[in-house]
């Protein structure tokens, strides 16, 4: 048999090979899981038609951050937060694993070249060789490699989804720690402005406590309520240090103070995304967290192939062709040509039970991953139900904080005008002013909890998964 037509039958072997085994794949087929949450969200009428409003995860993330600075703090963010970094690296590294899984289904070919001298007393023999071929290749009859690589890609798959996952919980941070400066901002200028207010009366009680018109009790009752005040503004001004210092972190570094909120900022940076209360909770299906649930399920059900497949026989080949001389300068021009084929099997015989343990281990994991994509399902709904419910309501709390705050402030005028007129004691005044600052206090951390649900709505229905920053941050 000439090289020619030897090269040419191997060929065609591993074309025919190649094919046979591409054929193959021991792997149980797929079934997606049943949704294991209601088909419409608590409170909602199933029967009442759906409107037609945009995908919530398709909008851009810019349509609903409206602020400026906001959007400028997470395309800081997107660019430096060490989270999204390592993920974006993780998927490049089971990319890379995904390639060397897919390379093993191909034969390696190799070529070598070697020179051989030796001597015995005065006689000198030389050889040389040149070979190309390839060395234990392993024909995939059983689908056992075809079924590692598609678990190497349905990792990179999953992987893919949860770096999109981590961007989508960034975004949410970022925004919510934004709000949550913003609202410390208010709280300390509402402490200021009460230490300030507190420090008149204190002034008028002092005239009046003088000239005999007010007790010492109404005057160390006022007292108290000017340290009081200097305690709170010392303690929401930690409380805003520590607010700026967790975005900080969340970003990956510093943000510039120009990008920060102020205390006379109007709650209109976080734009109300176009929720449908009565959208099918099949839509989270479409979550990156769940998606990556999907493939991790899928994954380990690839494996269970690969542990079938180990129960057969293995076959592999071992293929060369070249030439060999006795001279290197006529080793292509008169040197002798040379193939090798050397075939082998392996029949899996006596493994004392390994072979079915790895199978056993490859369906146990495969149990652990469907109730892990289920719970991932039952998470998204308790979290998107959650902010419905919160949604539901938010208005009316809103609105009746609002009237609490109209009816505690004409009270405390009211208190303040007749203890200035010596009708009441300070005790009136005091009870009517903590009153107020509570309700003050309450409303801007109702607002907080508005503007954190618009925020979470944006997120639990999958949007900001796809955000880029790769805008210029200092527009």
């Amino acid at each position: 048999m000439t090289l020619n037509t030897f090269s040419s039958r191997l060929a065609l072997g591993l074309l025919g090979a190649s094919m046979l085994a591409g054929c193959a794949s021991m792997a149980p087929q797929y079934q997606q899981p049943a949704s294991p949450v209601p088909a419409q969200f608590n409170g909602t009428d199933a029967s009442a038609p759906a409107t037609a409003t945009p995908s919530v995860a398709s909008l851009d993330w810019r349509s609903v951050f409206l602020d400026d600075r906001l959007r400028q703090v997470i395309a800081l963010a997107l660019h430096n937060n060490r989270d999204l970094r390592v993920a974006v690296l993780n998927i490049e590294k089971a990319r890379a694993t995904y390639r060397i899984d897919q390379a093993d289904l191909f034969p390696a070919v190799s070529a070598g070249a070697s020179q051989t001298t030796s001597g015995n007393g005065n006689t000198v023999s030389r050889s040389a060789s040149a070979t190309v071929g390839f060395s234990a290749w392993e024909l995939d009859l059983f689908g056992r490699i075809r079924s590692l690589s598609n678990e190497a890609r349905q990792t990179l798959l999953a992987t893919a989804e949860t770096q999109r996952s981590t961007r989508m919980s960034l975004l949410a941070e970022v925004a919510g720690d934004w709000l949550t400066v913003a609202a410390y901002q208010k709280q300390v200028a509402l402490a200021q402005q009460t230490l300030a207010s507190q420090r008149q009366t204190l002034a008028l009680t002092e005239q009046m406590h003088a000239a005999g018109s007010a007790s010492g009790t109404d005057l160390s009752a006022v007292q108290s309520t000017v340290e009081s005040a200097r305690a709170d503004v010392a303690n929401y001004a930690t409380q805003l240090d520590e607010a700026r210092n967790a975005l900080d972190l969340v970003v990956g570094t510093a943000v510039p103070a120009a990008l920060l909120p102020s205390a006379n900022d109007s709650n209109t940076a976080i734009a109300l995304a176009p929720v449908n209360a009565n959208a099918p909770s099949s839509l989270l299906l479409q979550r990156p967290d769940v998606l990556s649930a999907e493939h991790t399920l899928q994954a380990a059900n690839a494996d269970i192939g690969a542990a079938r497949a180990a129960f057969f026989p293995g076959i592999s080949l071992t293929g060369a062709a070249g030439v060999g001389s006795d001279a290197l300068s006529t080793l292509f021009s008169a040197g002798t040509r040379t193939w090798s084929f050397i075939p082998s099997i392996t029949v899996p015989i006596f493994n004392a039970g390994a072979l079915k343990a790895s199978l056993d281990s490859a369906e146990i994991s495969k149990n652990i991953a469907v109730a892990q994509y289920e719970k991932a399902i039952q998470t998204a709904f308790s979290e998107t139900a959650n902010a419905l419910a919160v949604r539901a309501r938010l208005d009316q709390r809103l609105d009746a904080q609002t009237a609490l705050i109209t009816a505690q402030t004409r009270t405390y005028n009211l208190a303040q005008a007749r203890y200035q007129n010596g009708v009441d004691s300070y005790l009136l005044t005091l009870t009517a002013q903590r009153a107020l600052y509570s309700a003050q206090q309450a409303l801007i951390t109702l607002q907080l909890s508005e503007a954190t649900n618009r925020v979470t709505l944006y997120k639990v229905f999958g949007g900001g998964a796809d955000a880029q920053g790769d805008e210029a941050t200092s527009r």
